[in-house]
């Protein structure tokens, strides 16, 4: 199974201020940090080495988790201080495989990742999206697909065709990376852009909804998920 790239450095604005003191993948849920659920979430889908690209507050995850052997993980850390998700990618490279993963560090994603991967490999792009029939339901939607194709996405200039959202859970190939520039802000939407715009970019429907703790609202509603759901993490 591909190594997997938890962006987990963001200064989650929203929940403050909660988190002006401890980083969002450390907020309790259930007893439990939030990104250990995720590892477990990883773990029960075959994953066992995960890169924690790390920035505000950064440290405090590496003391909590350590080494993932609590989980059954090998995990290591990236630290990027404040700068945005697709940098953060770009530094975490040399402890990344050929492929990987992406994912971001509040949401829970129980899809089937190996699906995922198989996806990825069969149709030899450099970058896969996954993607939810949202019909701008649980957030507002991004993307048009059909016929199993990315048409257009983007977060800011939206069109009545968008049913469909990014769901969160992305593949690379590790030379999607070399548009990226070194040292600067490149938010990881961006680097979906461009993919799309070099016809890199796959599309994969996921059928199972998405959760995310990036708001209270978003955090009640996946703290009441999770407590129904344990089983699903294996």
């Amino acid at each position: 199974m591909l190594t997997a790239a938890l962006l987990a450095g963001g200064l989650a604005t929203r929940l403050r201020p909660v988190t002006e003191r401890i980083p969002k993948s450390l907020i309790d849920v259930n007893g439990e940090p939030f990104v250990a659920h995720q590892l477990r979430l990883l773990h029960s889908n075959g994953i066992r080495r995960v890169i924690l690209c790390v920035g505000f507050l950064g440290e405090m995850i590496r003391e909590r988790i350590g080494d993932g052997r609590e989980y059954g993980m090998e995990v290591e850390y990236s630290f990027d201080g404040e700068t945005l998700l697709g940098t953060a990618l770009k530094r975490a490279l040399p402890l990344l495989s050929d492929s990987f993963f992406v994912l971001y560090g509040d949401s829970y994603l129980a899809c089937d990742y190996a699906a995922v991967a198989r996806e990825f490999a069969a149709l030899g792009k450099l970058a896969l999206m996954t993607v939810y029939r949202n019909e701008g339901k649980w957030d507002t939607s991004n993307v048009e697909f059909e016929n199993g194709r990315i048409i257009a996405y983007s977060k800011k200039n939206r069109t009545p065709r968008m049913k469909y959202i990014d769901y969160g859970l992305g593949v690379f190939s590790a030379k999607a990376m070399d548009c990226v520039p070194a040292g600067e802000a490149y938010d990881l939407a961006e680097l979906y852009g461009k993919m799309l715009e070099k016809g890199q970019l796959a599309g994969m429907e996921v059928h199972q909804r998405f959760y995310e703790i990036g708001s209270p609202a978003g955090l009640e509603e996946t703290s009441n998920f999770l407590a129904r759901g344990r089983v699903r993490q294996g």
